[in-house]
């Protein structure tokens, strides 16, 4: 029998590893993400006290959900006499009570939490609200996490979040992923929703750590299901590019946590199998119709994973491909992007000059990686004095630990290259 301190370490680790699925699958059964959101948690105490003396069942999933729903279904009927709505949601999940838990398969529980990310990212939805209810009910984000990586107050996810969640019941929106002929026109939502999760796990908004691999993992098996549900070029590019980008993990961020350029990153610790799966995505991105943005990233990416080192990258490639995507995608973000491709391609004062553009437009004014780009092309023509004011004004953009320590170390490499002492 385990102890009690190692069986609360086994339920800690069954609820971050299973708990987004065991959800997914009680919002099919009960029919409300409040009610399915109550029998998680009454899923997860029953298991604190019944696995000490039962022991932990050989399906702790289906356990779970089987738990939840009969004690949902327990509290529906005690209410069910004042209020009519919990009737209605009692005969959804008394219907499903036929199902046996314990015969649910691995692709019916994928398919429950497919159903949820297309009901979550619904056109009926606001952008807002797709996102900010993806973030929590799909990848379990809290609201205060949510509001960080938006830059908004906490009140205002939450009540995008209750908004989002009564517009489905009252609009009847249904959990299922759509018919074929439906699905191209809603991927792209989805498509957006799934980037965003996997871009707040591969690059953090705020807090110690430069990344979350939970969130980005969470994406990929995500962008990996579309792929193969509804295989179309934009899918596969997307999943090529997070594979790609996800290869370089290991090589982003130092021992001590502190976070490496890609020029500077070890190529050996580049994940080479994500590397491969990765192009391999694009490439039948490539082959399989009209090329879009998330191809043509994912492209970039894959010139970059394709260099043996960084003074071999084909800069020439990767500028023709960012002209490509400025046609499709015209943001201040991808002309930035493109302009630091031109300063690796024809030098730090070509790029200067694009951004200097970008600067007077006014688009990105609050834009870390703006004033981060222009200091290091400041920094690469010597002139110190403009780079370390350009990193400051990044350094009071960004509320990641990493970043701040990256960047008040360059400022203090400006500081010292500038200093009469020094000449």
């Amino acid at each position: 029998m385990p102890t009690s301190s190692t069986l609360q370490e086994t339920i800690n680790a069954i609820y971050r590893s299973e708990s987004r699925r065991i959800l997914a699958t009680l919002i099919r059964l009960l029919g409300d993400f409040d009610l399915a959101e109550d029998a998680l948690h009454d899923a997860f105490r029953a298991a604190m006290e019944q696995w000490p003396s039962e022991g932990v069942p050989a399906n702790p999933r289906a356990w779970l959900v089987s738990a939840g729903r009969f004690k949902a279904i327990d509290r529906m009927r005690k209410n069910a006499r004042t209020s009519t709505p919990l009737e209605a949601v009692a005969e959804t999940a008394m219907a499903g009570r036929t199902e046996d838990p314990s015969e649910m398969d691995e692709k019916s529980v994928e398919d429950d939490r497919l159903r949820l990310i297309f009901t979550c990212c619904h056109p009926a939805l606001s952008p807002e609200a797709r996102s900010a209810l993806t973030l929590r009910e799909v990848c379990g984000l809290t609201t205060e996490e949510i509001a960080r990586a938006f830059l908004t107050a906490p009140t205002t996810v939450a009540q995008r979040i209750v908004r989002a969640k009564n517009k489905i019941r009252d609009a009847h929106i249904p959990y299922e992923v759509p018919e074929a002929a439906e699905l191209p026109e809603r991927l792209n939502a989805v498509l957006q929703i799934v980037y965003l999760v996997f871009n707040e796990g591969y690059s953090a908004t705020s807090g110690s750590e430069l990344t979350r691999a939970d969130l980005s993992q969470e994406a990929i098996r995500l962008g990996r299901l579309l792929a193969e549900l509804l295989p179309e070029a934009e899918c596969l590019g997307l999943l090529g590019l997070m594979l790609i980008n996800e290869s370089r993990r290991s090589a982003r961020a130092t021992l001590e946590g502190d976070m490496v350029l890609l020029n500077d990153q070890d190529r050996s610790l580049w994940n080479a199998d994500l590397i491969r799966e990765g192009v391999g995505s694009v490439e039948k991105a490539a082959d399989n119709g009209r090329v879009g943005p998330y191809t043509l990233q994912a492209a970039i990416a894959a010139v970059h994973a394709e260099a043996p080192t960084a003074a071999a990258t084909d800069w020439a490639q990767i500028v023709a491909l960012y002209d490509l995507l400025l046609g499709l995608e015209p943001s201040p973000v991808v002309k930035l992007n493109r302009a630091v491709a031109v300063a690796m391609k024809d030098g730090p004062a070509a790029g200067l000059a694009l951004m200097e553009s970008i600067n007077r437009d006014g688009q990105l004014g609050d834009y870390q990686w703006l004033y981060s780009a222009q200091a290091d092309l400041y920094r690469r023509l010597g002139e110190a004095g403009k780079a370390e004011a350009a990193y400051r004004k990044a350094l009071n953009l960004t509320q990641q630990e990493p970043e701040k320590r990256f960047l008040e170390k360059r400022i203090r490499e400006c500081r010292f290259a500038g200093s009469p002492n020094d000449h």
